[in-house]
């Protein structure tokens, strides 16, 4: 057996397992094993609940106190069961669960783990686990993997077949040399993958995952240099110069450019006009007004009788584009010609598509990846902008090559990466920072509560539902039993549903979901058919609702600031003043204090510094927060010290060996074509 086998081959794994092995994009043996933990639990001995702090994960060691006492509102059924041990008194919530009032006798002794929440001068737990002191036992002082799972694909099931998989195949060659491990202080590849998985302690895990994100960043800085020589250079095949038509759509915009904006068009229309063709990166706050830019570079464009294509990370948000550009087009910029290309579309509806791209009638094409899909032939494609998360990688930009265009690219990016760490990440690339927000914008106001404050938020989204107003409210995970101690997005949904009137329409999104049904969801939402978004991450990019004027984030403190900064950018998009609320199940001083930053600035390259100063490289169980690069295991912001080291380290490298042409690099120049044929890419698209 290898890594190259099939993922059933392995003992235990049926045809059931396979399928659910399958939703996870795990479908060999090298899947699984770079299938890495999100987390580690750490079952640490249990205190007495006079020493179990707020906001703290907590095993207790306490007997039933009395009867169970069970309530339904609407469709939450809860059960409130009182625990005490000697010390202290506490209050256990379940919901959902009336099985337990079965289970568990009055004056049994239990061992009860969750997070610690305070309200007023009461202690409780919502939703713990419930052990036996003998289950217990078993799990003390061992750090467990948790892997991302799917309905019907427990913990468990994964936990054995990476142990299986870990001791039946043969270790891969080291493809770095024992000098090069010394001096960067790396751990052996096949050592890490281990560990990573069953780390032993604590420090043997910080080792390995700094291996692995090492070898990530390694792999992608690498290609990004391979295609910084590729792109340098390129011959501008398509010149353009300014029209009238830029000079009209200006004197039509409700507000004028501001003196980033004009700076930074500068800059686009400078290298349109170039010897050589544009390859620009334009970083800016949501809000700050990168959309417009990209729209002038795209009717400069149209003008000079070219083509351009406006890539977009949802179909939702593709859609709003061309609604919006529509408008533009049907007013003052007749020369423009939009048109929609999204997967949802009829077999008919692409059909035409295709054929007003392929004759130019259309000269602004508008969707999602699909728009340099084989399909797809333009006349004379001179531009592409890439919003949001998306990139234009490596291979795509080679597969346009091969086709004779060598178009010029325009990447659009909200994150706000600092400039020590965006001149690493995005090296093939020009950057124009635009630094300023228009003056015209209400700032958001912001809170950073405990979760005592739940109830009083819930009141006050409910107000802003009455005044006609729509709300989000953020969750780490998707469905129960990843981690304990975090709000899930499908519970949530219904524990809010029975907290909120009746006639406010609550709805929950996750990424878990169908493509069909999260565009259902956000069009929904969009179209003010929903009052209430729960939702994860997800919703960071792919939607305008400029209604929306409540961000709540629960677990707050898991996040990083640069995120919670970017999703706060989903509010305050209309004219009405917007709030977010940060609701935080810890409370101590450092992570409040963190937290605040949010209400001291709302420049994302300030917080996102901040951020970097405060956390430190290496957070293991933050929540990835770089969403535009395809990492497995590396976060530029927590781990902003191994990419600098990664980019040093190919520096010396290539210094040395350009071409990694000598003998001693031949295992590490086969990895590399390895990971550069086998990978999707490494800025996904």
């Amino acid at each position: 057996m290898d890594r190259n086998t099939p993922v059933i081959e392995l003992k235990g794994v049926g045809e059931k397992t396979r399928k659910l092995f399958e939703k996870l994009n795990i479908f060999t043996v090298a899947d699984l094993l770079s299938f890495y933990p999100r987390d580690y639990e750490n079952f640490r001995e249990p205190v007495s609940i006079s020493h179990a702090g707020a906001g703290e994960v907590c095993a207790l060691r306490a007997a039933v106190a009395g009867i169970p006492n069970e309530k339904r509102v609407r469709n939450l059924h809860i059960l409130n069961v009182n625990i005490s041990d000697g010390t202290g008194n506490m209050q256990l919530t379940f919901f959902n669960m009336q099985f337990l009032k079965k289970t568990i006798k009055k004056g049994g002794y239990y061992i009860f783990r969750g997070t610690v929440q305070t309200r007023g001068n009461i202690k409780i737990m919502e939703q713990p686990k419930i052990y036996t002191m003998e289950e217990y036992g078993k799990l003390t002082d061992r750090l467990n993997p948790r892997y991302s799972l799917t309905k019907g694909l427990t913990n468990q099931a994964v936990q054995k077949a990476v142990k299986q998989a870990l001791s039946v195949c043969p270790p891969e060659e080291e493809f770095y040399g024992k000098e090069f491990l010394r001096t960067y202080g790396l751990m052996d590849a096949e050592d890490a993958l281990h560990a990573v998985h069953f780390p032993e302690d604590m420090e043997q895990l910080v080792q390995a995952r700094q291996r692995l994100v090492f070898d990530e960043f390694f792999a992608f800085l690498f290609l990004m240099r391979q295609n910084k020589e590729f792109t340098e250079g390129i011959e501008n095949c398509f010149p353009m110069f300014e029209t009238a038509d830029t000079v009209r759509f200006l004197e039509q915009l409700p507000f004028p450019l501001t003196r980033a904006q004009k700076r930074v068009w500068g800059e686009i229309r400078d290298d349109l006009g170039s010897p050589c063709c544009m390859n620009r990166l334009i970083q800016g706050d949501v809000g700050s007004g990168k959309t417009v830019l990209a729209l002038l570079a795209l009717l400069m464009t149209a003008a000079n009788g070219y083509q351009g294509a406006l890539m977009a990370p949802t179909e939702v948000l593709a859609t709003q584009h061309f609604e919006t550009i529509s408008e533009y087009a049907n007013g003052g910029c007749p020369v423009l010609k939009p048109i929609l290309l999204v997967g949802s579309m009829t077999a008919k509806e692409k059909k035409e598509a295709y054929g007003k791209i392929a004759s130019g009638e259309a000269n602004l094409v508008i969707g999602t990846h699909a728009l340099i899909q084989g399909k797809v032939q333009y006349k004379s494609l001179a531009l592409v902008v890439t919003d949001e998360q998306h990139r234009f990688g490596v291979r795509q930009r080679e597969q346009l090559a091969e086709k004779g265009e060598k178009p010029h690219i325009l990447v659009m990016s909200a994150t706000p990466i600092p400039r020590t760490l965006a001149i690493i990440l995005y090296g093939d690339l020009h950057i124009s920072v635009v630094d300023e927000l228009p003056a015209n914008r209400l700032p958001i106001k912001n809170c950073v509560v405990n979760s005592a404050y739940r109830a009083k938020a819930y009141e006050f989204i409910e107000k802003e539902v009455r005044a006609g107003r729509q709300a989000y409210v953020i969750c780490p995970q998707v469905e129960e039993g990843e981690l304990d101690d975090l709000e899930n997005v499908v519970d949530y949904t219904e524990k809010l549903r029975g907290r909120l009137s009746p006639d406010i329409r609550v709805a929950y999104l996750h990424g878990k979901m169908r493509p069909g049904d999260k565009n259902r969801i956000m069009e929904e939402f969009a179209a003010k058919e929903i009052d209430v978004l729960v939702s994860t991450t997800v919703i960071e990019v792919g939607i305008n609702v400029p209604n929306a004027t409540v961000m709540m984030v629960e677990n707050a403190e898991r996040f990083g600031l640069a995120q919670l900064h970017q999703l706060r950018g989903r509010v305050g998009r209309g004219g009405y003043q917007s709030y977010c609320i940060f609701v935080s199940t810890k409370e101590n001083k450092e992570t409040m204090e963190r937290l605040q930053i949010l209400n001291q600035s709302n420049d994302g390259f300030y917080i996102a510094s901040q951020d970097l100063k405060l956390r430190g490289p290496g957070d293991l169980f933050g929540i990835r927060q770089s969403g535009e690069f395809s990492f497995r295991i590396g976060d530029i912001y927590n781990d902003a010290g191994m990419l600098q080291k990664a980019s040093a380290a190919i520096d010396a490298l290539l210094l040395g060996d350009p071409r990694l042409e000598l003998q001693e690099h031949m295992a590490l120049r086969k990895h590399l074509e390895n990971v550069s044929a086998n990978s999707v890419d490494f800025r996904s698209i």
